[in-house]
This record gives C-alpha cells, structure tokens and sequence, in this order.
C-alpha cells in the first residue's frame, strides 16, 4: 500500500523502516531535511514540502501524522488544502480525542476522513512492532488494514489468550478499530495513565529496596529526626540489578517494563546520568480528567501523575510552606541536607 508520512523523528522514521521491509510504498516529509534523506536513502520517496508529498500519492490518498500533539492543527492547515475527496488523515500521535472529534467534523465538509491511531511501541517498535488504537469511520479504517497489520507486531507476539478460538482477531495481531473517532486516542489515553502508575510502583519498590540498608547509617539524635526503632530490621545490602534480573522470571510483576528497567540496572546500578525529573506528555493529565468528569475513582493513577510533578520540583514552594509553618508554631529550623 501507498502512504505518506509526516513527521520523521523516533517514532514515524522507524514506523516508515518497517513499512518498508515489508514492502509498502512510503512518501516522507519532515522539516528536517536530513531525516527526509535518510529515509530516502533506504528505500522511501522524498518530497521536499507537504505539496509535493500530496502529488506523489494516488487518490484516494492516505497520509499518516506523526508528530507531536501541539503541532496536529498547524501540520492540517498546511496539509488539507491539498488534500481531495475521500482521502484519510492519519493522526498517530499523543493527541486528545476531544481535538480528534473537532478536526474529524472540521475536515467532513470536505468529505476528507480523520483517523486517529494511539501508537504504543516507542523506539523499540521497528524491531517488536507497534500496538496500535484506532478510532474513525468503519470504511476509511478498513482501507487501512494493509499499514496497520504491518505496523502492527503480529498474532506471534503474545501466547495466544487460553478460551480464543478459530482466526486470530485483529487485537490478537496487535490493531483494533476501537469505535468512532477519538475512540483510539481515549484508549491509548487511558493506556498511557495506567503507564504512569505501573512505572511508578517498580520506581517506589525500587526506591524501597535501595534504603533496605538505612540501619546501618548513623542517624542524628535530635528533635527534628525520627528515630529508628529498629536497626536491626534494615541491614540489607540488596542487589538490584539481580532482584530485577529475578523477577524477569516465573514472577507476577514480569513486564517489558521490568526488562527495561534490568538493563538499566545492569549499565548503571546507581542510575548515575539521570537526574530523576520525569516528564508527562499529556495523556497522564486527560485520564485524571476523564475519570473526574466520569465519576471513576483512580486513585493510583493521580498519584503517578502528581508524583512526575514533584520530580520536577513542582512542590518546592509548597515545601517552603511547610517549613515556614514548622518555624512558625514551634521553632523548628530546617536541616541542612546530606552531603
């Protein structure tokens, strides 16, 4: 199948790598012009402008956004005046489905389909494949099909689910329409929250883990310290790269999230290179606020989010308060942190 892809950084270059190793014809456009002709040099078409891409697709034409979410409505407006009747825009992004039913009504006078595909597989998707969400019209997914079952990793991925019988599915291959437009950017919404709370709870045991040895430091004895009642019951100088290497076996807290997290363990025990301030994208926030307008209590996946605010030292003023009260009410000074 014919596609054009806009947007060439980590995710839509290698979506267009494996696209082509599996024989799909790609027309590439990004603003940089040197990931344009690297891509190029492996076997996509080149077009120097969003124009030119149009030009080079057949009608009806479908074209694949692959870029970040605060640039979906600049790229349509250079992009749909080009564009014809009956041809599919793309969104592959980390869009918010309320934009994804706007553009889809904005864009049906010209009778032009607006699909929007949640795409889960980050920098390892070329080699693994990506999962994909997707939501639109019925006709214009189908016509999809071809791309989406070669983006997406294959039935061969996953032991297949005991009770499943005769063909495979097309989620049992790694794709699903997952109703009307917005509906595949709510699930990969609601996919990305339950990230932020998974990546959060192998981060907090982690954390726990690394201070099971606190019993042997020497804690200052002083009002402003809690002491330790027991000492005894902290003297564990644990392995982590060996504890996360462990669980990758037999283990219910086994995950690809684990795997990473092993070999990053296995580099750098201490993590050094990594100042520990995490960033949200976005779709951590729209779940928190689906939930709100929903009624549906998630009380885990707020934690997760608030807890990404704070590594980005989001709560500091809100500290100072605190210690401002402390001083306040009963004279307690601040303690210098450790060196």
């Amino acid at each position: 199948m014919q596609l054009g892809m806009i947007g060439l950084g980590r995710m839509g270059g290698n979506m267009v790598r494996r696209l082509l190793k599996r024989d799909h014809d790609c027309v590439v456009f990004d603003l940089t012009p040197a990931a344009v002709d690297a891509l190029a040099s492996e076997g996509a078409s080149p077009a120097s402008s969003m124009a030119d891409l149009v030009s080079q697709l057949q009608a009806p034409r479908a074209i694949w956004l692959m870029v970040p979410a605060a640039h979906v409505d600049d790229t349509l407006a250079a992009l749909v005046p080009h564009l014809a009747a009956g041809d599919i825009v793309i969104d592959g992004g980390n869009s918010h489905y309320h934009d994804d039913i706007r553009r889809a009504a904005e864009l049906a006078p010209r009778q032009v389909f607006y699909v929007d595909v949640g795409t889960s597989g980050g920098v390892w998707g070329v080699e693994r494949g990506y999962c994909l969400m997707v939501g639109g019209d019925t006709a214009a997914v189908s016509r999809l099909t071809p791309v989406l079952s070669a983006l997406a990793p294959g039935v061969e991925s996953a032991p297949r689910t005991p009770g499943r019988e005769g063909e495979p599915s097309t989620a049992e291959h790694g794709y699903l329409h997952c109703g009307p437009v917005g509906a595949g950017h709510f699930v990969k919404m609601v996919h990305n929250g339950i990230e932020y709370g998974l990546m959060a709870a192998y981060a907090e045991g982690l954390n726990l883990l690394h201070h099971a040895n606190v019993g042997r430091s020497e804690r200052e004895k002083d009002a402003e310290t809690s002491p330790l009642r027991h000492p005894e019951h902290y003297q564990y100088d644990l392995d982590l790269k060996s504890i996360t290497e462990l669980w990758r076996r037999g283990s219910v807290v086994a995950s690809w999230l684990l795997d990473l997290t092993a070999g990053a363990l296995l580099k750098s025990p201490s993590l050094e290179g990594f100042a520990g301030r995490v960033a949200d994208s976005g779709e951590g926030r729209w779940t928190i606020q689906a939930a709100v307008e929903a009624g549906v209590p998630v009380h885990v996946l707020s934690a997760a989010l608030f807890d990404r605010f704070e590594s980005r030292s989001e709560g500091d003023f809100a500290n100072r308060v605190l210690s401002a009260m402390r001083l306040g009410f009963g004279g307690h000074h601040e303690k210098k942190a450790a060196t």
